[in-house]
């Protein structure tokens, strides 16, 4: 679906330095399967001279927080895959933890170790900054994913998904829904207020409705649970018996979300979700109930990280730019997914 670039959106992206780099996901597998296949790419089919050709084997470590949630859970699935797809990388996995203690002792151990490089997306990216700028003095590569150092010496490329620009897609999908209804009702759903990540959403949210003189009528926050969701949709809907449009910014919590909108029976606005699970994707495919897209926040940054990190241990550059290093900020787009476009999407998206 073609949306028009509004003011929010142009100021977005001239706010930010947004590296688009084509075909970092995209590779296949040495022993293909459907997962493999959707994340696409590997040494097995590789081109001579490309990316993917085999070179000298490096070893990556990998760490992220717990995988208490489909997002999360996604994020190291995907790694792991992509990495099974390269026969000269060695992932080392850490266990997810919520504990930044922990986990600053797992970066310590990758520096024992002289891994070839780290990918981190850290459970708190203040507490993890120390320790990922010990990684690089020591000359050791650290890819920062998703939740962001306090320095960004601390690391050599960030991949980022675009929290604002999620709001500004939802924002624009239902400016372009209402058609100039100024009078149209819109609701929301945030995730957990005191993040960073959620007051973006928001930010964006605000600014793209405003481009079209609508504003958020109704607003809770939830904690990006299936029961927080619940929780949350039942007070929303008790206190506005009318709603034109919704926007949930998390698929996850969204399970709860919609399980309140059924209890209630209400069917009279058009839902929106947040990260693009498979969940959501198949409910928007099949055109029933209320919930009719979803905004990408993708749930492959890792395995984005994985494949910038063996390009960096490999002395390599990306084969799609000319610049000869890789780049130093990799940020994410967040697309409105609907039943138009659903198909593209949905061989990369997680499961709640």
């Amino acid at each position: 679906m073609s949306l028009k670039m509004s003011t929010a959106r142009k100021k977005l992206m001239a706010a930010l330095a947004v590296v688009a780099v084509v075909g970092l996901s995209a590779c296949t597998s040495n022993e293909p399967d459907d997962a493999n296949e959707n994340l696409g790419g590997g040494t097995s089919q590789a081109e001579e001279g490309s990316n993917d050709e085999a070179g000298d084997t490096v070893r990556i470590g990998f760490s992220a927080p717990a995988a208490d949630h489909g997002w999360m859970a996604s994020i190291t699935e995907s790694t792991r895959t992509v990495a099974d797809n390269y026969e000269d990388v060695e992932l080392i996995v850490a266990e997810g933890t919520n504990d930044p203690q922990v986990q600053i002792q797992q970066i310590e151990t990758f520096i024992n170790d002289k891994v070839d490089a780290i990918v981190l997306l850290p459970f708190d990216g203040a507490a993890l900054t120390p320790i990922a700028l010990e990684a690089m003095e020591a000359g050791i590569p650290v890819i920062n994913v998703d939740r962001e150092f306090n320095d960004p010496n601390a690391a050599r490329v960030t991949v980022l998904g675009d929290n604002y620009g999620m709001g500004v897609s939802a924002g624009e999908y239902i400016c372009e829904q209402a058609g100039g209804n100024k009078d149209a009702i819109v609701a929301e759903i945030a995730g957990i207020d005191s993040l960073p990540l959620t007051q973006d959403r928001s930010r964006g949210f605000k600014d793209a409705l405003k481009e079209c003189g609508l504003d958020v009528d109704n607003r809770v926050a939830a904690d990006f649970t299936v029961q927080g969701g619940e929780e949350a949709a039942t007070n929303l809907l008790q206190a506005a018996p009318k709603i034109d449009y919704l926007w949930n910014h998390d698929d996850d919590q969204g399970v709860g979300v919609l399980a309140a909108i059924d209890n209630a029976g209400r069917d009279e606005f058009v839902m929106i979700g947040g990260a693009g699970s498979k969940n959501a994707m198949e409910a928007i495919k099949s055109g029933e109930g209320v919930l009719k897209a979803t905004v990408i926040y993708p749930s492959t940054q890792g395995a984005d990280g994985l494949k910038l990190a063996r390009l960096l241990a490999q002395d390599r550059s990306v084969d799609d730019l000319v610049e000869v290093e890789v780049p130093r900020l990799v940020q994410l787009y967040a697309p409105v997914v609907t039943a138009e476009n659903v198909d593209k999407y949905l061989p990369t998206a997680f499961e709640s």
